[in-house]
Parts: C-alpha cells; structure tokens; sequence
C-alpha cells in the first residue's frame, strides 16, 4: 500500500472514531493500539483493511480487531469478532459459594450445619432491608456473600425474649467494617443488632469486646441469678495483629479464643449462676499478657 492510501485510511479512522466511539463507549479510544493493529493488517492485505473500515461501523468500540495482534483495553471490552450477529462464546458463571465459614468448625456449635447458619444469616439480611424499606434507619446490609460467619449457637430465651432459637454472627470487612448478630427462632428472623464501622479508638487496648458481646454471653438481666441453665455462650472482640492468644473465663471454665481473621472467638456451656462478665486475657507471640479485662478501667465486671 503506498504511503497515500496509508494516510487515507488512517484519517477515515480518525473520523469514524470521531463520530461513534462516545455513542457507543464513554471510555478513551486507545488509538495508538487501535493504529498498530490497522498497519499490521494492511501488510497482509488490502481488503482486509476494508473490511476493518465495515466492522467498525456495524459493531461495539471493543471489536476493533479483526486477525490483528497484540494487547489492549479494547480487547477486554468484548470478544474480537468480524461479524455483528455472531454471538460469542459466554463464560460459564462461577458456582455460587456464599458466605464465608468459620476458622474452625468449633465456631458453629451445638449441631448448627453451615447451611442453617448461612440461612439465617440471608433471613436477617432480608428482614433488614424490609425494614428499611418501610423507613428504618440503616442503609443496604449488602448480601449474605459478602459476610464472613464467624459463629453460631443455640440462643436461649428468657423472660425478656421468650423462644429459644439461633445466633449467627458474620462480619464484612470490605467495602465497609461491619458486625451482624442475627437471632432466628421458628425458621424466621426475629431480630438482629448491626454494627457500621469499627469500635476500635485510637487509645483501644490490643484485646477490644465487642460492644454489643453481652447479647450472646448473658440473659436478660431482669433474670439475674435466675438464668435458664445449662445455657450455650458466645464472646466476641478485635485483636491487634500483636495478639497470639487470647483466654476468656466464665463462670469458672477457661476457653481459648478463636482467633479469625482480626476477631476473636470463645463460646462454652455455662452451668452455673454467675455474677460476673467474661474474664479476658491476652497474650503476644512470646506469651507475655499484653491484656487483661481485670486491669481495663473501660471493661464492665459486673453483670448489669
């Protein structure tokens, strides 16, 4: 092709870029891409570089090329293809996973299946987003998919809430920090407390409970002394990425903490009245105690 017939064609490029690329994409053209693969087909043939002119204006920005090689953003907005009509080949969809499970299987106690939890977790979502709807405040929990579960117990009811049921606790650390304890009882979400954004403050010990933890550890408190026993218990809390471990003590039985992924995790059977939360202690790779609740003037010791 002579240095002529070159310049003609690249500027009936430029033109028709001009006029349709903004109608059909918003992005910037990559034309330095789009020139090199133009030269490279003008060496092969002629008529080709046509029909390079023709699919420009029947198809998408994204199928610029037509045989041409190399690498660009136009390759990644759609398969290359010659043809308007032709369909291509589509990718199959990933198998949906849902929410992430537990550290360990330990987190899911008193029979509670994977299954039951991510259920209950999807019903409480649900229930949340209905009652935004109808003028809650609150703004979109997102979907279950998103969520880590990081524990699961038999919830027991008292005279405040009537019902045994389940507690699942799942937590999202991207796109926003957020804490969701959800209590199903009956099959259905009966209720659910949510937590935006993280309790740590710059001054937060390197071992933090959870602010709202009592709910899953204690029964009501117009029981107090008088609680149904045996009764399954859950604790929750951050960690600092100093904490190796991580004890909690209540009512006289010491469990060791589940460390996932930035919280920590203890449950147990409580068989006897107490009178005092959760003893927590924690500890750096070495095991020097960097934490104790006894020492945290900003930790509750007594039950309400």
């Amino acid at each position: 092709m002579s240095e002529e017939a070159e310049r003609d064609f690249e500027e009936q490029l430029r033109e028709l870029l001009a006029e349709d690329a903004y109608t059909i994409r918003p992005a910037p053209v990559p034309y330095p891409q789009i020139r090199r693969r133009g030269v490279a087909e003008r060496r092969r043939r002629v008529v080709v570089a046509g029909a390079v002119l023709v699919t420009l204006a029947a198809v998408p920005v994204g199928a610029f090329a037509v045989g041409g090689a190399g690498t660009g953003t136009a390759d990644t907005a759609t398969t290359p293809t010659a043809s308007a009509s032709a369909r291509p080949t589509p990718t199959p969809s990933p198998t949906p996973t849902g929410p992430a499970g537990p550290a360990t299987a330990g987190q899911l106690r008193d029979g509670i299946t994977r299954a039951q939890a991510v259920d209950g977790l999807d019903k409480c979502l649900a229930l949340q987003r209905r009652n935004i709807a109808q003028g809650a405040h609150g703004s979109d929990p997102g979907e279950a998919a998103d969520y880590r579960i990081i524990l699961a117990l038999k919830s027991t009811g008292d005279s405040n809430s009537p019902g045994d049921g389940v507690f699942v606790v799942a937590v999202q650390d991207k796109p926003r920090e957020i804490r969701l304890i959800c209590n199903i009882k009956d099959g259905e979400a009966s209720g659910y407390n949510f937590s935006g954004g993280s309790d740590r403050q710059p001054d937060s010990p390197p071992v933090l409970a959870d602010i709202n933890a009592n709910k899953l550890y204690q029964q009501s408190f117009i029981d107090k002394g008088n609680w149904r026993l045996p009764f399954s218990w859950g604790f929750i809390g951050t960690v600092e990425p100093n904490v190796a471990e991580v004890t909690v003590s209540y009512g006289g039985a010491d469990r060791e903490a589940v460390l996932d992924h930035g919280w920590f995790v203890a449950s147990g059977t409580l068989t006897t009245q107490v009178t005092r939360n959760p003893h927590v202690k924690g500890y750096d790779k070495g095991g020097k105690l960097i934490y104790d609740s006894d020492q945290d003037t900003t930790y509750q010791q007594e039950l309400p």
